[in-house]
């Protein structure tokens, strides 16, 4: 039997090294998920919601190179999207397989029809539909090389009838290509950095995930000037580990140490970041940035030099350039600062909280007391992004995913999904909100299908907290930010997953014990202040007369007893304006 366009596809992914698809099957998909099933080598994971499949994939491809995910015709299309939206933000090399309906309907309004590439063009560096036999391998070629080397998303746009027609050989390559050249910049320019660099002795260095395999390089370059650390969320599993002179992150859910440290110095070197808080970059100081991409260079702060290559083979060529400096001054004063901060922390982990009310930064304290050293964690956005950040720390072999460019809700649950399935002998913990887990709360029954022992910690603050943040530092009242949820751990059960319910801060560590210790996904759904804030490393005078607005208004309102919680919960954070 001559073989198909579908089993040509599924042949190639393989050569690819995709090893799993995550798709709801149907429709313009039913070839490609026979050829799947003939194949035999590759696995079809069943989502529950698109969407999911590709937070599953990006997560993937963040942990393991290139990922697959398939949607198909019309809403198919559509439910990719965000979780699309989140891998190619992310930088992660993802082939998203997107069936349509025939190609002869084409054009005339058809049931399910929609147009690729319009719909995929903001969200995938290739996005191109085959309508013949010949077109279809140089395509997926062409998506896979361009996935991996631009780091991003490509769409194939496969309609339904092509799909199940003969495959026709090309003359062009069908295999794949991972060239790992050297980058760095000219000596010349190397040379003027490193004049610029023995000319200051109040150094910072920010590092960004683009600096992530250059862990031992930063800490050389660091120690030779005694320079500062601080790091991106992104960044911080790869460069906080074994590193004495890390202050920490900056930006909105970022440490007043790194803020400080960054604003105090007379030279900052901005290694493989995109960070993108202006507001949070010092304008007062020499900057310098290296990137690998030169059209991001002088777009987030006022650069002074702007060099390309990745940060590895800069700081390889750099080192040998650099002086050994002697003082230390500044250096000493912004650890200084940071063992302070550190201090201010622990205060928020020493008060537990109370019943129902349970503090959050003491879960996360826990959790990362008792994780694994090479857990993976998956965070959703909001708060239980803060208390990842803030808490949770890393060895040197934990990783941590987020949709820390997108910024969605959601993320985390099926993130871990993918975390699982690529990583079957690590340890996989997903902090989810409970607004983000109600979101996707079907693809719980995709974690159980397919046995994987994911462990959620839900902050369960019955709210959106972080909103309701935004609201009262603006002025406003929190409004419509409170949440009705079921009882998560009984959804858990009848989901066939191990469900615990925590609501006293005193049963915590025993509960978190249990749940990494079970034998099989397990979902602790644990009571937090719902007026636990996050506050951002500079507190600006109008925040805080935001807040005072906002509590004036709930208070002529009728609201006494939400303000009275609200000034209990948080009084904690009057060291921060202290």
């Amino acid at each position: 039997m001559a073989k198909k366009v579908a089993d040509q596809l599924v042949q190639m992914l393989v050569d690819a090294g995709i090893k799993r698809i995550y798709a709801v099957t149907g429709d313009s998909l039913n070839e490609v998920n026979d050829a799947v099933r003939r194949e035999g080598s590759i696995q079809w994971v069943h989502v529950r919601h698109e969407e999911a499949g590709a937070y599953a994939a990006g997560a993937e491809a963040q942990l393991n190179g290139l990922a697959c995910c398939a949607g198909s015709s019309g809403p198919g299309h559509v439910h990719l999207i965000n979780g699309l939206y989140d891998a190619h933000r992310s930088g992660a090399p993802v082939i998203a397989i997107a069936s349509t309906i025939a190609s002869f309907e084409f054009g005339t309004n058809y049931f399910q029809e929609t147009n690729t590439i319009k719909l995929f063009d903001d969200c995938s560096y290739y996005n191109q539909i085959a309508t013949t036999p010949k077109q279809l391998p140089r395509m997926l070629q062409a998506g896979i090389q361009s996935a991996v080397h631009q780091k991003g998303v490509a769409v194939i746009g496969l309609p339904g009838d092509l799909s199940g027609m003969d495959a026709v050989d090309i003359e062009t390559s069908i295999q794949n290509f991972n060239p790992a050249p050297i980058i760095r910049p000219t000596d010349a320019d190397l040379q003027q950095l490193a004049e610029l660099i023995n000319r200051n002795n109040k150094i910072t260095i920010f590092c960004g995930i683009g600096a992530a395999d250059a862990h031992d390089e930063v800490v050389e370059l660091s120690q030779k000037l005694n320079a500062t650390v601080a790091y991106s969320f992104r960044a911080k599993m790869d460069i906080q580990y074994d590193n004495p002179n890390e202050v920490g992150m900056t930006g909105l859910l970022g440490l007043p140490s790194a803020y400080h440290s960054m604003h105090e110095c007379d030279l900052l070197i901005l290694l493989g970041t995109d960070f993108p808080y202006t507001p949070f970059m010092p304008a007062d100081c020499k900057i310098v940035q290296v990137d690998i991409k030169p059209e991001r260079l002088g777009r987030r702060a006022k650069v002074d030099i702007g060099l390309c290559g990745t940060v590895k083979d800069t700081l390889t060529a750099l080192l040998p350039l650099i002086a050994q400096k002697q003082d230390d001054s500044f250096l000493q004063a912004q650890l200084k600062v940071y063992a302070d901060v550190k201090d201010k922390m622990q205060t928020y982990v020493d008060d537990s909280g109370e019943t129902d009310k349970i503090h959050p930064e003491f879960v996360a304290h826990v959790l990362d007391k008792l994780a694994a050293e090479d857990a993976i964690f998956t965070v959703d956005t909001g708060m239980s992004c803060v208390w990842g950040s803030r808490y949770i720390n890393a060895t040197g072999k934990r990783q941590m995913i987020g949709s820390f460019n997108h910024g969605s809700m959601a993320n985390a649950m099926p993130q871990a999904i993918g975390a699982a399935l690529s990583r079957p002998g690590q340890q996989v913990i997903a902090l989810c909100g409970d607004g983000g887990l109600s979101m996707l709360l079907g693809d719980l029954a995709t974690i159980v299908q397919y046995k994987l022992p994911v462990k959620i910690v839900v902050f369960n603050n019955r709210s959106l907290g972080m909103v309701k943040l935004e609201m009262e530092v603006t002025g406003l009242p929190d409004w419509q930010t409170d949440m009705y949820n079921p009882d998560f751990a009984l959804v858990a059960q009848a989901m066939g997953i191990k469900g615990f319910t925590v609501t006293e801060p005193g049963e915590v560590r025993q509960a978190i014990s249990d749940a990494l210790a079970f034998d099989g996904p397990a979902l602790l759904n644990v009571f937090t202040d719902p007026n636990a804030l996050a506050m951002p490393p500079k507190i600006e005078l109008k925040q805080v007369a935001g807040m005072a607005v906002s509590m004036t208004k709930l208070m002529l309102n009728g609201h006494m007893d939400e303000v009275l919680d609200t000034v209990k919960a948080n009084y904690k954070h009057l060291k921060d304006l202290l």
